[in-house]
């Protein structure tokens, strides 16, 4: 790689600047040759490649420490080397051969954290909402099975994720492992079903409770629940019953929602069926006619 006297690219006739002066003189020679003031000059545009390599080599310190050493050891000592009449073109390959070799080192040498693993597990709400202890087992990065035991905390939510230190990919240069990321996804079951921070569910209650309002125990996740069944309730209405849903936190939940199912005797009794045929002859009520 053929590399100029990146001083005098800059406009500098010294090596004895400061950053500031070196990023002052990199901004002026910039606008200098830019290519909107330079439209079709290809010389131009060459002169704009010259200045960005030698403003990335002499804007960093350790950088410009090096050039400046191997530079002064090659082609003259002190300010003579920047003042010679065959330093344009000159060719010092061991400067950044020996910079781009000596970054490859540094990156071997350091430590490097090794790569993060990520995997998901399914749990039951009600787990989800107690907490528990669970075992479970991933490929390492050599394909083994490794079999974990795990704990997951009560009230954690869906779609959260449990940090294992140490457990995903091996460092290099002895850096540190990696983590185990687990993605917790919480299954609903036959009873409660999990929207947000409110837990839905079915209450199923007679023709003759829903017609004449009564109380009623409900199974909430973690009690049983009184609640009032008000007088001509219809399937589909729904009873909220506040703070008795998923925990959002240690203080406050989601509310327990139960939606009104009317359930119908299969097999009656006769004389439930008489009561029926009763009702049926005094009630007016039909809602196929009903206008309100």
């Amino acid at each position: 790689m053929i590399v100029k006297n990146y001083y005098k690219i800059l406009g500098l006739e010294t090596s004895r600047v400061s950053i500031e002066e070196i990023k002052t003189a990199y901004r002026q020679a910039a606008k200098k040759y830019h290519p909107d003031l330079n439209v079709g000059d290809n010389l131009a545009e060459e002169k704009i490649k010259d200045i960005n390599e030698a403003y990335r080599t002499l804007s960093v310190p350790s950088s410009k420490r090096k050039y400046d050493r191997i530079w002064n050891s090659k082609f003259g000592k002190g300010e003579k080397a920047f003042t010679r009449k065959n330093d344009k073109g000159a060719i010092i390959n061991m400067f950044l051969g020996n910079l781009e070799k000596e970054e490859k080192e540094t990156k071997k040498k350091n430590p490097v954290k090794g790569e993060n693993v990520e995997t998901s597990i399914h749990i039951g709400l009600l787990e989800a909402y107690f907490g528990l202890e669970k075992r479970i087992s991933f490929k390492n990065s050599e394909g083994k099975i490794k079999v974990l035991s795990i704990t997951i905390p009560e009230g954690i939510l869906d779609g959260e994720k449990i940090r294992l230190i140490g457990q995903g990919k091996p460092g290099k240069n002895g850096g540190k492992n990696g983590d185990l990321l687990i993605e917790i996804k919480i299954d609903n079951d036959r009873k409660f079903k999990l929207k947000g921070a409110d837990i839905y569910t079915d209450l199923l209650i007679t023709p003759w409770e829903a017609a004449l309002g009564t109380r009623v125990s409900i199974e909430g996740l973690d009690e049983e629940i009184k609640v009032y069944i008000p007088q001509g309730i219809s399937s589909g209405e729904i009873i909220r019953i506040p703070n008795k849903g998923y925990k959002i936190n240690k203080t406050a939940r989601g509310d327990l929602i139960a939606e009104i199912k009317i359930v119908v005797p299969k097999n009656l009794k006769e004389a439930e069926k008489k009561l029926y045929q009763k009702l049926e002859e005094v009630s007016k009520f039909n809602p196929r006619n009903d206008k309100k």
